[in-house]
């Protein structure tokens, strides 16, 4: 049996690829939510509570840490549920599996390995470095096996992400778009079902524990390459994008709590942002899924919708 905490897209996607591998899947939410399958049993719970997780975690093989806090919670949230998931994989004995991101690295000048040291310039690069030194300490203490998959942002049907929010949205209804980074800066995108694998292939793999890895990156397209593709997989009209200010950000964080938090992230957005993911592809044999599949998907989901 595996736990998975988390239903968003990528915790959903685990669950899934777990569950029509044969495995039993326990999937831990605070409203129960999450897919519908046969061998998946829906918790509701608070993960944050350390008790109740080791409770729901005991005789797991692996314990897959997929949730997030709101946004403009994570310095106040986020480290007691990191903290609540670590005991209880520590107290049942079951490995270890963290979902993470490219924050901790800050600001960087060619793209992001694996091996980067900790470098944060964000209050939430602080907060995932801390949550990663915290389980790393446990590690290398003999107290837990643990691991960390690393992704860039995300796409993909039901992906959050400031390209999901501030472009995607918009392309797919034919409005114009306005965006606070560089249109066309490459970046790397992560396909939500791409993280799953890496999650699950992390997970089966001897060599995984005590380090971190990356999704391989389903594309590393400019936003505005990016977006005329999507208009194009939906049928929409060709995109009409502009570089919103940083004024024009100011204004709108006012008002809007989770833009409020991008401006310090803009470090990711204002220039290239490439995630390099061939040891990872080497070793655990994760593939990413081609752009085109990606987008194909996020249009078919607007359509449905």
């Amino acid at each position: 049996m595996h736990v998975v905490v988390g239903a968003g897209a990528t915790g959903s996607a685990t669950a899934r690829l777990l569950a029509d591998a044969g495995e039993r899947v326990r999937l831990v939410t605070r409203r129960g939510a999450g897919p519908v399958h046969e061998r998946i049993e829906r918790v509701a719970a608070d993960a944050a509570d350390p008790v109740r997780l080791a409770e729901l975690t005991a005789g797991a093989a692996v314990l897959f840490n997929c949730a997030m806090p709101r946004y403009d919670r994570w310095p106040s949230q986020f480290p007691p549920l990191a903290a609540a998931l670590l005991a209880a994989a520590e107290r049942t004995g079951a490995d270890y599996v963290m979902l993470g991101n490219t924050y901790g690295y800050g600001p960087l000048d060619g793209p992001a390995t694996e091996d980067l040291p900790p470098a944060p310039t964000s209050a939430k690069g602080r907060v995932r470095v801390r949550m990663w030194q915290d389980a790393q300490a446990a590690y290398d203490a003999g107290r837990v096996r643990v691991t960390e998959v690393r992704a860039s942002d995300f796409l993909g049907a039901g992906a959050v992400s400031p390209f999901t929010i501030m472009v995607g949205a918009a392309v797919l209804t034919g409005s114009p778009v306005s965006y606070p980074g560089d249109l066309d800066a490459p970046h790397s995108w992560t396909y939500t079902g791409d993280a799953a694998r890496a999650l699950v292939a992390a997970a089966r793999h001897d060599e995984s524990w005590g380090r971190a890895w990356h999704v391989p990156s389903t594309s590393t397209a400019p936003v505005r390459e990016l977006a005329a593709r999507l208009a194009a997989a939906a049928g929409a009209p060709a995109p009409v994008l502009g570089r919103m200010t940083p004024a024009e950000l100011e204004e709108i964080g006012r008002s809007d709590p989770i833009m409020a938090e991008f401006p310090e992230m803009l470090y990711l957005y204002d220039r290239p942002s490439i995630l390099d993911a061939s040891f990872t592809a080497k070793v655990l044999g994760v593939a990413a899924t081609p752009i085109d599949e990606v987008l194909d998907e996020m249009a078919g989901e607007h359509a449905a919708g």
